[in-house]
């Protein structure tokens, strides 16, 4: 074998080393008994994350680069 076929078979045995190692962690674990009941969420509660602030953010600097083009163009 030639160095680089066997650096790829390293790769690939640790990439799939790790992949597995991830699909275990991530299998969800069975329910237990007692705890909180979940609730219906309210309908009209609507989470603002930072999405909201990015398109705010990019409003802003829009309506700056309007502005300077505007100033520049008069």
């Amino acid at each position: 074998m030639n160095k680089i076929s066997s650096l790829r078979l390293a790769l690939a045995a640790a990439g799939l080393w790790l992949l597995t190692g991830a699909l275990a962690a991530t299998q969800a674990q069975t329910p237990t008994t007692g705890g909180p009941v979940p609730q219906a969420p309210d309908p009209a509660a609507v989470p603002l994350d930072g999405g909201a602030s990015l398109l705010v953010a990019a409003g802003v600097g829009f309506g700056l680069r309007k502005l300077r083009r505007l100033r520049q163009s008069s």
